[in-house]
């Protein structure tokens, strides 16, 4: 209770008293200081714990000058394996099929798949004379060699497009009493290679040779054969087997008009209804 005279008195407790003048620094080591950001711990898995995979970029691969697109791989081969695949209709009603072949390098790794294209009728009443159109393809589908043959009752001849629409080269058949004979020209029908095969009449039994030649004959440079087939399988179908020689430093082109020079060799003296001869050797 306060006494007489004596100001009122506040019971609660008096707060501190505040200093005059700015208020005083914190202490040194409450300063906020600017520090950089701290560290991440980098801790190296265990060598079990399996971590996200991030795959390599891969740099595109550089074609070539002069190499169409889609051919890069003839580069490097100096051998190819052309097998024909074998149709079931044909096989029990003699109805010719439009022809499919599978294209492999030498230790039987398949790069292209080629399939004729041609008319059932044509195909079927001018036989080896028929003409087609024979679609190359790669391992994705995208087609990388078109080769046109025209419908004629001798010399044939086929054009060898790569990529589509560019013509790189042809197949034409030359005049021989006995022994077929073919050249290869370039895109102005210049004479680049010779083919020349055996008098076929007497091939029965073994591979057929088709001798590859420089422009002017000579040594072979290559050659185009015709496997035999087993005794079953040449009874029932046409199908047939071919490998393709050439120099590996040859133009990618020109290895790819000798692909061209194979289908005609082949449907022109080994399909049915083509050569009299090997109808008879075949017992057709």
């Amino acid at each position: 209770m306060s006494e007489p005279g004596c100001p009122p008195q506040n019971d609660r407790p008096n707060p501190m008293p505040q200093p005059e003048g700015p208020a005083p620094a914190p202490p040194a080591e409450l300063q906020p200081v600017n520090q950089p950001a701290p560290a991440q711990l980098v801790i190296n898995p265990a060598p079990h714990q399996v971590q996200p995979y991030a795959a390599p970029a891969v740099p595109t691969l550089a074609i070539p000058f002069g190499v169409p697109p889609g051919l890069e791989y003839l580069i490097h081969i100096d051998q190819i394996l052309i097998q024909q695949k074998v149709s079931c209709i044909e096989m029990f009603t003699g109805f010719e099929t439009n022809n499919q072949y599978t294209i492999k390098n030498n230790i039987g790794q398949e790069i292209y798949l080629a399939k004729e294209k041609s008319d059932c009728c044509t195909r079927n009443i001018f036989g080896s004379a028929h003409s087609f159109q024979m679609r190359i393809k790669n391992n994705v589908g995208q087609e990388v060699i078109r080769m046109n043959r025209p419908m004629r009752c001798c010399l044939q001849e086929i054009e060898v497009q790569a990529p589509l629409g560019v013509t790189i080269g042809y197949v034409k058949q030359e005049w021989s009493c006995f022994l077929p004979k073919f050249s290869i020209l370039g895109l102005n029908n210049e004479v680049l290679l010779k083919i020349q095969g055996p008098f076929l009449p007497l091939k029965c039994c073994g591979d057929i040779n088709f001798e590859v030649k420089g422009m002017n004959g000579g040594k072979s440079i290559g050659r185009i054969i015709k496997q035999r087939s087993g005794f079953l399988k040449k009874c029932f179908t046409d199908a047939s087997n071919f490998c393709i020689q050439f120099p590996l430093d040859l133009d990618v082109k020109m290895k790819a008009v000798l692909l061209g020079a194979c289908f005609l060799i082949d449907i022109l003296f080994f399909e049915k209804g083509g050569n009299l001869f090997l109808k008879v050797l075949k017992g057709a």
